[in-house]
């Protein structure tokens, strides 16, 4: 199983807009690729971890400014999707 870590870019967290864009380039990318991608806070077990392509469970991170957070995913182009969603997570989308 491959995992990025990232940082929350946004000034003002993973809110609606930023969760929106990440979920749908999360969702776009899964399904380019067949993979599964989940997101969890930073030391969460990947049994804990929730669907990366879910605005819902996107929002109920909470993840603010600053938090870090990991995500995985496993098989063919995993590296890929995983680097590009890292990109997205790392851009401040309130600037």
């Amino acid at each position: 199983m491959s995992e990025r870590h990232a940082t929350i870019a946004s000034r003002v967290g993973l809110h609606a807009r930023p969760a929106a864009i990440f979920a749908e380039a999360a969702a776009e990318l899964a399904e380019q690729h067949g993979l599964e991608v989940s997101i969890a806070p930073e030391g969460t077990p990947a049994e804990d971890a929730l669907d990366a392509a879910s605005i819902l469970s996107l929002m109920g991170l909470g993840a603010a400014h600053g938090d870090r957070v990991v995500l995985r995913a496993e098989g063919a182009g995993a590296e890929e999707t995983l680097d590009a969603l890292v990109a997205i997570l790392e851009t401040d989308h309130d600037a």
